[in-house]
């Protein structure tokens, strides 16, 4: 397979820096916007508790303390709403060794017989993250009512690789154009970011195995049909990667609000954009492995983007010099 050269020969204004070189730092523009809450009160009638027999008070009653406690334990994201769930021991050794992919498991904190210690170890085996839960968190979680203290989410797509993405490049006959994602959590974000992806023609997506979304059916939703043309990758380390595809001639350049603007950059080539996680933007050792960090043009008073239409502005940056380069 061809290693693209890393050289900065002739590259003029804009050139890529020498490895080592120093990367400005700072708020990331990947980050989930801010604002947006609504301050005012809903409007309607109130009802008395007279207006409710006791029965019906009680059902209330407890249906609220299961909501408030939901979202004390954080049960109620989104992820794990619209995962397709395998409950019980021998369901979800076998959905593992089955080669199902499975996005995490959960554990129920205390338990360590021998079932459990075969779900973690097949779990250690296919690479798959493993939390450990209160038995109320997993009582809500379930849908059966008898998870036996271990419930796997499963994804709604399988994964691919990396090299299915380098093999992609290679057919096309262009430079790999890799979209790398740190942490995001957001599944509408995601496949939003998958959509934008397969239209500016990147190759692949990368995300981390753990602290991130998977492959829900709300990212399925979102991508509107990109996940059956856009490969995407879990890998446990995302600077590791980065410093792999470092060896095989790729760049990387990081979104953020300190950067050089983006139009004064040199993305052509074999490049790989960073984009960060809603409201934290890309990680600090994240940030140190990219040889570019870029920053989006702003005129208004609002200073942040949604990480999904801050990796749209980017990627179509991306596309438009790659497309500038084939002309000349």
């Amino acid at each position: 397979m061809e290693r693209y050269g890393r050289n900065n020969e002739g590259r003029g204004r804009g050139q890529r820096p020498a490895r080592g070189g120093e990367t400005k730092r700072g708020r990331v523009q990947g980050g989930e916007e801010f604002g947006g809450e609504s301050r005012g009160r809903a409007r309607g009638r109130s009802y008395g508790a007279s207006r409710f027999d006791g029965e019906t008070r009680r059902k209330l009653e407890e249906r609220s303390r299961e909501k408030a406690s939901a979202s004390a334990a954080g049960t109620r994201d989104t992820e794990e709403q619209d995962s397709f769930r395998i409950e019980g021991r021998n369901a979800v050794v076998e959905a593992l060794r089955s080669g199902r992919t499975i996005d995490r498991i959960y554990i129920l904190d205390g338990l360590n017989d021998g079932a459990i210690q075969t779900v973690k170890r097949e779990a250690a085996k296919h690479g798959v993250p493993v939390r450990y839960v209160d038995k109320e968190r997993l009582d809500l979680m379930s849908e059966t009512g008898k998870h036996q203290g271990v419930i796997a989410n499963a994804a709604a797509y399988a994964y691919s690789d990396i090299e299915t993405m380098f093999q992609k490049a290679e057919d096309k006959g262009e430079a790999p154009f890799l979209i790398l994602l740190d942490d995001i959590e957001d599944p509408h974000n995601l496949g939003a970011i998958i959509r934008t992806a397969n239209i500016v023609g990147a190759h692949g997506v990368i995300i981390p195995k753990d602290r991130a979304c998977g492959l829900t059916a709300t990212v399925v939703k979102a991508s509107a049909g990109a996940l059956n043309y856009t490969p995407v990758a879990k890998v446990t380390n995302l600077g590791n990667t980065i410093e792999e595809l470092k060896k095989r001639g790729m760049w990387f350049v990081c979104a953020d609000m300190d950067g050089t603007p983006m139009g004064e950059l040199s993305m052509t080539g074999p490049i790989g954009l960073v984009i960060g996680a809603e409201g934290n933007g890309v990680s600090r050792l994240v940030k140190e492995k990219c040889d570019m960090t870029a920053a989006i043009p702003m005129r208004g008073e609002i200073t942040s983007l949604n990480a999904s239409v801050a990796a749209g502005v980017l990627a179509y940056e991306i596309l438009r010099q790659r497309d500038a380069a084939k002309k000349a």
